[in-house]
């Protein structure tokens, strides 16, 4: 049996490829690692270039167009573009995506309505991400990066544009929880697009893994997983809230007994590796049907303390090839500090209390956190 001890699990973390945020105009977006900010003017214009010539651009409209498909039309006048176009509903607004076909480019671009923080008439966000014709495919990169915006503070915890336009969600359908003997709403095809979305930034994932930006991708890469699944499981998780105590708000001995009613229930799921592709059970599969690694374990372990009003994250080591929960609350335990937070590590593959973690993988330095707010 592994040695578990308690030991104070102290290092400054750094964390990577924070998300550009726009106060003015509320939209976010989280580009794959290594873009690089070339020019714009840090309110309405930003160009980055990325991999093998790759350019990402984002502009802001304030008042310039009457409708997405006037946006569109402008788009295709100006660049002489070839390629179509097709509108949908995101979020419940006229939305549009476009294949770039341009001079030597190739490539594909976003148009989505903004609504400012201010409350004041919106404006409409282009994104465009192109490449040379005769370079690599960069498809991937393209959709990963459009994908990663976030019209408005509303959208970071709910699938990205390009997911949703390509795999809708379908019907809400109630369906049992594992290990719980309740159930809740989930939308049929949440699953099936939730593991696709993994699958696809895990391939984005391989192209760094002989490269420096090796640790930005890997946090980048659960920070997208966690922002594509948490509405897929908000009503599962909010149902399992429900069963383990709900209100955590009383004291800090009633937060940290909810974290350890969750972390023994995830801790009971059939332990999963699958070695063909990404190795992460998506979040939907994970909790209803009980199973999954230790990363899937760690990232449903933290909604679920979300939706509790506890805050959670990760810590992930390569080294150990393991993860683990994250928990900021009171009391002893083992804890790794990340984004100036002591937290509370919580192993959700052993059956032990949270708080401890084993001997063997106790360096800090093999670690680095994963921070979802």
């Amino acid at each position: 049996m592994k040695r578990i001890i308690l030991l104070l699990f102290f290092i400054p973390a750094i964390i990577f490829a924070e998300s550009l945020y726009s106060p003015a105009w509320g939209f976010s977006m989280d580009l794959p690692a290594g873009y690089e900010y070339v020019e714009g003017n840090g309110q309405d214009r930003f160009s980055f270039s990325g991999p093998s010539e790759v350019k990402f651009d984002l502009v802001v409209y304030n008042n310039t167009y009457q409708s997405i498909k006037e946006l569109v039309d402008d788009v295709n006048r100006r660049l002489s573009n070839s390629g179509s176009a097709d509108f949908f509903t995101y979020r419940g607004k006229e939305a549009a995506i476009l294949e770039l076909k341009f001079g030597e480019y190739t490539g594909w671009a976003l148009c989505l309505p903004l609504t400012p923080p201010s409350g004041t008439r919106g404006g409409m966000l282009l994104a465009l991400s192109y490449a040379p014709v005769s370079g690599t495919d960069m498809n991937l990169f393209h959709m990963s990066a459009l994908d990663s915006i976030n019209p408005s503070e509303e959208d970071r915890y709910y699938p990205g544009p390009i997911m949703d336009y390509a795999y809708p969600r379908g019907e809400l359908k109630e369906v049992p929880l594992a290990r719980s003997g309740s159930s809740a709403r989930i939308r049929e095809n949440d699953a099936e697009a939730a593991q696709i979305l993994i699958e696809r930034e895990f391939n984005v994932l391989l192209n760094y893994m002989e490269t420096p930006f090796l640790k930005e991708a890997w946090i980048r890469y659960y920070r997208f997983i966690f922002r594509d699944s948490f509405d897929r499981v908000t009503e599962a998780a909010a149902a399992l809230v429900n069963i383990f105590g709900g209100n955590t708000s009383v004291s800090s001995e009633a937060k940290r007994a909810f974290a350890q009613t969750a972390l023994t229930f995830i801790q009971g799921f059939e332990y999963e590796r699958n070695f063909e592709g990404s190795d992460f059970t998506n979040l939907v599969t994970a909790v209803t049907e009980g199973r999954g690694d230790c990363d899937s374990r760690a990232m449903l372990w933290a909604i679920i303390l979300f939706h509790a009003e506890i805050r959670a994250a990760m810590m992930l080591s390569p080294q150990h090839g393991h993860a683990m929960g994250l928990a900021d609350i009171a009391g002893v335990g083992a804890r790794f500090e990340a984004h100036e937070t002591k937290w509370l590590v919580a192993e959700t593959t052993a059956k032990i209390d949270i708080g401890l973690i084993a001997q063997e993988m106790s360096d800090p330095e093999a670690w680095f956190g994963i921070i979802f707010d």
